[in-house]
């Protein structure tokens, strides 16, 4: 069985499905890896690292697409590279099911098993494959880095010979995994750190880092399955805005997380909250890309408005290729492990990690979450 590690074509995508160690380990089960030619090098994994952990490394794209049994990729297939993959072969990789339906249509018009990274369950036993996790772990860490370069103030309190400084103040909004890392990360610069987030549940959990947690006690369910945020209605977004625009405007950085899959990402800050924010004050969106949680950012562009530097990030685990491709790869690998028995591919559809996760198989759309959009 030949397991293929595709080059991410998509420009600013610095990342490999599989890193050397990884593939080291998997030789060493029997199992046969073709790696294309330049995969790892945006992340600082060369050709020779690949080839000295057992791989073989292929030159053709069109011949590593085509004859791979198991095709292992980061971003979202492009159309073209979807009409290389062979009928019946298996691709894993983040595809963003429920934002793109038209890429999931041709990969069940190709026969092609895929898997989506995304759809990994949120249970104890799937953790270690929750790739979704392990890569906004990374953007929460990075985004607090890019708010801490973009302040034109110090974090942490400092006492000097000219006095003493006082901390930043900074707001995480949504206490999912990226935002608790960027709280723990923003705790460990030295700044005093408010974090809010629809679910009460988390609150302990912001506590338990150094935050103070900013409570709005909504009347509707907030907690979608699998313990995600929940998209609330219009009335408890309008509650929501009104009620944290005073922390906002307290805040020298405001960082927001707040995504829901498929959808136009939630709006957090308004015009009218950025106004009243102090000159010099930094926000950083991490839903950019989904239209932001910010009524004023651009995707992948650093925007001033009435002095707030508002940063609207594209694929920040991307930034930090190294590690990002060493989390991705360990979630991947775990994944293969419970796909693959004797060197040979067994899809137990009765696993409730394969089926959940996987979004297309002999010609038909076969997730659930997916039909009822």
């Amino acid at each position: 069985m030949k397991i293929a590690v595709a080059k991410e074509v998509e420009f600013g995508e610095r990342r490999v499905a599989l890193i050397p160690d990884i593939v080291s380990r998997l030789t060493k089960q029997g199992l046969e890896i073709w790696v294309e030619s330049g995969a790892g090098e945006q992340s600082f994994f060369p050709n020779s690292a690949y080839e000295a952990a057992g791989a073989k490394i292929v030159e053709d794209p069109g011949y590593l697409w085509g004859e791979a049994d198991v095709l292992l990729k980061v971003g979202t297939p492009k159309e073209s590279e979807i009409n290389q993959l062979r009928a019946e072969g298996v691709l894993i990789s983040f595809l963003n099911p429920l934002g793109e339906p038209e890429s999931i249509a041709k990969l069940a018009q190709r026969r092609v098993t895929a898997f989506s990274m995304e759809m990994i369950p949120r249970t104890s036993r799937a953790q270690s494959m929750d790739a979704l996790s392990s890569q906004a772990g990374v953007a929460g860490y990075k985004a607090v880095l890019l708010a801490a370069a973009a302040l034109p103030k110090f974090f942490p309190m400092l006492t000097t010979a000219a006095g003493t400084i006082r901390p930043a103040k900074v707001f995480v909004m949504g206490a999912g995994v990226a935002g608790l890392q960027a709280i723990a990360t923003a705790r460990r610069l030295g700044a005093v750190v408010e974090a809010f987030d629809i679910r009460p549940a988390v609150k302990e959990e912001v506590q338990s880092l150094g935050a103070k947690f900013v409570e709005v006690k909504l009347e509707e369910d907030t907690v979608a399955a699998g313990g995600y945020a929940k998209e609330i209605s219009e009335e408890s977004k309008k509650r929501t805005q009104e009620l944290v625009t005073d922390t906002v405007a307290a805040a020298d950085v405001v960082i927001t997380t707040a995504q829901v899959p498929g959808k136009k990402a939630p709006l957090l800050v308004t015009k009218e909250m950025v106004a009243k924010m102090k000159p010099g004050s930094v926000i950083v969106d991490l839903a950019a890309e989904q239209g932001g949680n910010c009524a004023l950012t651009e995707a992948g562009k650093d925007v001033v408005r009435n002095g707030v530097t508002i940063v609207g990030p594209i694929n920040l685990p991307s930034s930090m290729p190294v590690h990002a491709s060493q989390m991705y790869a360990k979630n991947i690998s775990t994944l293969l492990q419970i796909m693959i028995k004797e060197e040979e591919l067994n899809l137990d559809f009765a696993d409730d990690i394969i089926s959940g996760t996987c979004v297309t198989h002999g010609g038909e759309i076969r997730n659930q979450r997916l039909w009822n959009r």
